[in-house]
């Protein structure tokens, strides 16, 4: 798995020819993605079509030091960064496992008086329904009730003003929060996305009073209505600011010291790349950062490989992302879950599940075997890396099943499979079980995890993930792959080539992308269509004006409208998506019109001609293309790969599996399972039900013996 091969060491991808399209090409184009227990990166020449692929150890408590050495071992030396750098894009899963690990320290929060309660009363709602209210129970909150002060001061619905802030009550409570250990706040009053006004008084108070706070203010974070949500995005915002600020502005000003010319651009949930500066801004933008750049590049790649329907996987070494793409188009949400807590920004839509390679095997106080979410991380890691770390992990679980091999790098590298079995050793004891049972078991329910991530984007939105190809990337994606797939009747799985370094690919085929939302409730009955048309050109105008200052020019800028609407009395909207080829009243009535069709295949029925509609929000999607690489054919090796050894691996007994080495897999060569595939930034099992082989591109196709049988 990638979590653990690759460390510190640059591969020359032979194995893929690359092409430049659109644009003035003439230094290297580095592409870093940030886990919480690698940093990948991958290195193409402009000029020569060259890519490298580049794994090194995360630096979780300031990632900019991860980030720069990468960029140091691809450039030459020193002295040819200016001449060498000419593009830095950057994705990073710090925010994500900041909150998958309940990092909340720090945290304050400052509501409209009377709203206290806010965040504790949430929406009343309990995960699968409230059949599983005997076992569920309430997550940590993001701000216990304690770190919450009320102000006065209160607005209308409609923005306007009925009671002014009260400017030593706030100084007054905010000083509190300070004494309490506070040092990030975030403000989220009732209708402020209707009237900024007061939060940004707030803000300027703190600002003069308590300069050293960090602040977010919900009408800047989230401009829409349902306070809840527009709170809980506020907190998330705030709580990631110090640390993405720091670490973005110090990787900024190294960059920029040694190669001036290069932009250093960040992407967002949402699939596209920002300068830092902007980033920084809106921390919470980039809360799924690097799995968003791991879709495009997993779009990218099926595309290739001929699959137009796909479920993602990327499996790292905290925690595992899960999508759905459909027609080679990836889902957009702007409401998300990650994990027990709702985020509402414009994103791809994930779902986070606290399943990886590095996650914690453990015992609960029932008895009962747990997997996760908590994480050995990068430092100390898995027991078997030998670097202090004490806890069974699923890394050293597939360890003790030969699933892994012990010398990493042609032996650079040993993991420490004695170690490993002691702790899987001990575990089993508790349990009553061998140490092959329980590191069976740690796989099994890491990967249920998994599938219950799968499971939310695709059955509980009426798709049978069995009719999906599911792209299994990160680095413990191979892992896993099978089990997932067994459980959810999948019967074909592609492994991307490196794909422990697939974001980082993402990064390289993405564009500039700006979002804008405005809160406008209008029923259909009685709207006027040139205000909504008025208010979609306003947003337009600024996505225009602020793609341009990101370096894009005008003709290369393109505009995507979206109404979110609703039957009047519903409590949540669809999003309707305008075509571009329409007029500027047209779009207007399409939406109105389309509305019913995208409600009726959302939800099985539609009430046209019976209920009144309502328009929520507008949206405008403010999309740069960006120059990208082409992957071009190459068929690897002209003579099949033969086995490079074998190992003893533990199925339901142990099996001498004989074992591979990617690069000299042939196109359209089949191993039959069970084997054990090995490359520098993965390693990818292969049960006995499965065989595997490999395209033209360097994808590996998976599929169940059953099919190659039925031909």
């Amino acid at each position: 798995m990638a979590t653990l091969i690759f460390v510190y060491s640059i591969h020359k991808m032979d194995n893929i020819s690359i092409k430049w399209i659109l644009g003035d090409n003439m230094g290297k184009r580095l592409a870093i993605d940030t886990g919480g227990t690698f940093t990948d990166i991958i290195s193409i020449d402009e000029v020569t079509g060259e890519m490298i692929a580049l794994k090194t150890s995360s630096t979780p408590k300031n990632p900019s030091v991860g980030l720069l050495k990468s960029i140091e071992k691809v450039v030459d030396n020193e002295d040819n960064f200016s001449s060498q750098l000419e593009t830095v894009l950057h994705g990073s899963t710090v925010a994500t496992n900041a909150v998958l690990e309940h990092k909340f320290d720090g945290l304050g929060l400052l509501v409209t008086k009377g709203f206290r309660h806010m965040i504790e009363i949430a929406r009343q709602s309990v995960p699968d329904g409230y059949g599983n209210s005997f076992f569920w129970v309430k997550p940590p909150r993001l701000v216990p009730l304690h770190m919450v002060r009320e102000v006065s001061g209160r607005l209308l619905y409609d923005g306007s003003e009925i009671e002014a802030i009260d400017e030593k009550q706030t100084v007054d409570a905010v000083r509190e929060l300070v004494e309490d250990g506070v040092s990030c706040i975030a403000v989220c009053l009732l209708h402020s996305y209707a009237n900024a006004a007061h939060e940004q008084h707030i803000q300027s108070i703190i600002s003069d009073n308590f300069p050293e706070l960090f602040v977010s203010i919900s009408s800047e974070v989230l401009p829409e209505y349902r306070e809840y949500e527009r709170a809980m995005t506020t907190l998330v915002d705030v709580m990631v600011k110090p640390y993405c600020q720091t670490y973005l502005q110090h990787a900024a000003d190294s960059i920029a010291n040694k190669s001036k010319k290069a932009p250093f651009l960040i992407m967002q949930s949402s699939g596209g790349v920002v300068k830092h500066s902007t980033a920084s801004k809106r921390p919470v933008t980039m809360l799924l950062s690097g799995p968003a750049a791991g879709i495009l590049g997993a779009v990218h790649m099926a595309k290739l490989a001929g699959f137009d329907d796909i479920l993602t996987s990327d499996v790292g070494g905290t925690s595992t992302d899960v999508s759905i793409v459909e027609k080679q188009t990836p889902m957009y949400t702007s409401s998300s879950m990650v994990e027990s807590y709702p985020v509402k920004t414009p994103m791809l839509d994930i779902v986070t599940v606290g399943s990886g390679g590095g996650s914690i095997a453990w015992t609960d106080d029932y008895g009962n075997l747990k997997v996760g979410p908590q994480s050995a991380g990068a430092d100390p890691g898995p027991i078997c890396y030998g670097k202090g770390g004490t806890e069974p992990t699923v890394t050293d679980a597939a360890l003790v099943l030969g699933r892994l091999p012990q010398k990493l790098i042609g032996g650079e590298i040993r993991l420490n499979i004695d170690d490993a079995r002691d702790a899987f050793k001990k575990l089993g004891k508790e349990h009553e079980m061998t140490p092959e049972k329980i590191a069976s078991g740690v796989l099994e329910l890491a990967a249920i995890s998994q599938v219950f991530g799968i499971r939310q984007v695709t059955t509980t939105r009426g798709r049978d993930p069995s009719k999906y190809a599911m792209v299994a990337f990160g680095g413990a994606g191979g892992l896993f792959a099978t089990e997932v797939a067994d459980f959810l009747n999948i019967n074909t799985i592609l492994s991307p080539p490196n794909p422990g370094n697939l974001c980082a690919l993402g990064l390289h085929v993405s564009d500039v992308r700006r979002d804008y939302i405005r809160t406008m409730v209008r029923k259909q009955s009685s709207a006027d269509d040139n205000e909504i048309l008025d208010w979609w050109r306003e947003l337009a105008d600024q996505g225009i004006t602020d793609i341009e200052a990101e370096g894009i020019s005008k003709e290369r800028i393109k505009l995507v409208y979206v109404a979110d609407m609703r039957y009047l009395g519903e409590g949540h909207e669809v999003q309707v998506t305008v075509p571009n080829n329409l007029g500027k009243l047209e779009m207007v009535q399409f939406v109105w019109k389309e509305f019913h069709n995208v409600h009726d295949a959302t939800f099985g029925f539609h009430y046209e001609g019976e209920q009144d509609v309502e328009i929520v929000n507008l949206r405008v999607q403010a999309i740069g293309e960006q120059y990208r690489p082409e992957i071009g054919i190459n068929k690897g090796p002209k003579t099949p790969a033969k086995k490079i050894d074998t190992r003893l691996t533990y199925w339901d007994s142990w099996v001498e599996s004989p074992i591979f080495e990617r690069a000299d897999l042939q196109s359209y060569q089949e191993i039959m399972g069970p084997a054990i595939i090995e490359e520098y930034g993965s390693t990818i099992v292969v049960p006995s039900k499965w065989f595997v082989r490999r395209d033209d591109y360097g994808n590996l196709i998976m599929r169940k013996k059953n099919q190659l049988e039925s031909k």
